[in-house]
């Protein structure tokens, strides 16, 4: 196991004490529960720019993406934020057909890259340990995602 220093689980401590933050904690159990679109266009319908919903989405997003940055820096070792961060996958999965289309209209590549690049990294970090438990939280996820469709 790596060698973790006071300052990376202080770092850990702090960006939990982030999470626990009450409108950030509203939109993160928001986030889980309800944000489920197919699509970029699906997205913007449900969750127009303004409504209380679509702040919620960029609240929950722009956090992760920032947490990611730290990551992807090497500023957290990988197996301590690893081990107990789940949710930023769950966020990665849920927007990853969606940021295809915001990279194109925005002419940037690099939009939430770094979530990408931590969750890219994150899953392979969890196949070595759990083979098939990626798939398994995909398939879990959909089956989530068509209760709330049908609801």
């Amino acid at each position: 196991m790596a060698t973790v220093t006071y300052d990376e689980v202080n770092l850990m401590l702090r960006l939990y004490e982030l999470r626990r933050e009450p409108k950030l904690r509203e939109a993160r159990t928001w986030f889980l529960e309800n944000f489920h679109p197919a699509s970029a266009e699906e997205m913007m319908q449900k969750y127009p720019q303004g409504s209380a919903e679509n702040a919620y989405v960029r609240m929950v997003i722009s956090y992760w993406d920032m947490v990611a940055s730290i990551v992807n820096r090497g500023l957290i070792n990988d197996d301590l934020f690893f081990e107990s961060n789940g949710e930023i996958w769950v966020v990665w999965d849920r927007i990853r057909n969606i940021v295809p289309p915001w990279r194109a209209a925005f002419k940037n590549p690099t939009v939430f890259a770094n979530l990408e690049e931590a969750c890219k990294r994150l899953e392979a970090w969890r196949e070595k340990k759990a083979p098939g438990s990626s798939a398994a939280m995909r398939q879990l996820m959909e089956q989530m995602r068509q209760k709330s469709k049908n609801a």
